[in-house]
């Protein structure tokens, strides 16, 4: 069987490395704030090509802090999708807030903006695009509408660790970026750990004290805070890890690539490649008889995923919370998704098995 994902074989190429920087953290003594977060943030940073990065303890804590920092709170609205993982409208909940939903475009999955515009209204206090799939948003387009509103973006880029637009990597078109260092992500780490980034330095200086306990200064607590802080240890294993992401995200490309020339059957739709925008946290395929489609890869060794089979705004944690929307396209898409198995430890001759059982379905 080929499985969807392999941690383990990432590992055994890092086994070494890994083990002395865990061996590091532990002699040191320090596991909370210590010298390996701040050098991963200052890393971290400068990949993104942002000024300020602080790490926390999951991707959606990240989002809540920056929305918070931003000063979004009750009664407010944040405009995101709905084809994302629910995390995403978890961290608007958590700030009190009400999840807008807009739709998004057939061809790419990510947020139409002419439909992000449509839902602006006077309590729109952020805008939330996903990239999702390893895929940059159009955040030129979003950005403009942003300016033009006068509404702060933090971008989700849970998904999208290295992505480009344009030549700039996805978290610094808005207010903030916000990064998932799950186990599972292009960059990932050995339980949870999340990042927010950003460029203004008043908003760096909020997110810094909302993720530690609302401290200015030790004990000092000048706001209502979140314990929410990337530890030494994961800390130090990603900035192991660091410095292949972009190994990785080409060999990514490369698997997506011969998947697209490769599976020839017109009964199954491919993704785009889009170059350095895309770095296929996911392979998103969909098919009219996805579950058939499921069905057939799996007999043929292949194991498959669905990202995601309900919306979030089908979601029974929606219910009351989240403002009732019809997303036609959302709503479509997620009866016809699959995600074929891609991560970069895949061999040539696993790639040919995959491509050859989509080839064979009828």
């Amino acid at each position: 069987m080929i499985k969807f994902f392999d941690l383990t074989r990432q590992y055994e190429t890092m086994r070494e490395d890994v083990g002395k920087a865990i061996s590091k953290v532990l002699q040191n003594g320090s596991f909370i704030l210590g010298e390996e977060t701040g050098a991963f943030e200052a890393e971290f940073s400068a990949y993104c090509g942002t000024r300020h990065a602080f790490g926390g303890a999951n991707g959606t804590q990240a989002i809540e802090i920056a929305l918070r920092a931003l000063g979004v709170k009750q009664g407010d609205e944040g405009i995101t999708v709905a084809n994302t993982a629910y995390p995403t409208v978890l961290a608007i909940l958590a700030c009190n807030a009400t999840p807008v939903f807009a739709d998004i475009q057939k061809e790419t999955f990510l947020a139409e903006p002419s439909e992000i515009e449509k839902k602006i209204s006077k309590k729109t206090k952020a805008i939330v695009p996903v990239h999702l799939y390893g895929r940059a948003c159009a955040m030129d387009e979003i950005m403009e509408i942003a300016d033009r509103h006068a509404v702060p973006v933090v971008e989700d880029c849970c998904q999208s660790h290295g992505s480009e637009l344009m030549g700039k990597k996805t978290g610094g078109f808005g207010s903030a970026g916000c990064f998932s260092f799950y186990p599972t992500k292009n960059l990932g780490c050995y339980g949870d750990g999340g990042m927010a980034v950003c460029n203004d330095k008043s908003l760096a200086e909020k997110i810094a004290m909302l993720r530690d306990l609302g401290q200015s200064k030790k004990n000092v607590h000048d706001v209502f805070g979140l314990n929410s802080r990337l530890d030494e240890l994961q800390a130090a294993i990603l900035r192991k890890k660091l410095p292949c992401l972009d190994t990785w995200n080409k060999r990514r490309r490369e698997i997506a690539k011969a998947y697209i020339d490769g599976i020839t059957n017109p009964a199954i739709e491919l993704p785009e490649q889009n170059g350095k925008g895309h770095v296929f946290h996911l392979f998103v395929a969909r098919n009219e008889k996805r579950d058939r489609l499921k069905a057939h890869m799996e007999s043929h060794g292949v194991q498959t995923q669905i990202h995601y089979p309900t919306p979030c705004h089908e979601q029974k944690a929606s219910d009351g919370k989240a403002r009732a929307e019809k997303l036609p396209i959302t709503e479509w898409n997620a009866k016809r998704i699959l995600s074929l198995p891609l991560y970069p430890e895949l061999d040539a001759d696993e790639i040919s098995k995959v491509i050859e059982a989509a080839n064979s379905f009828r």
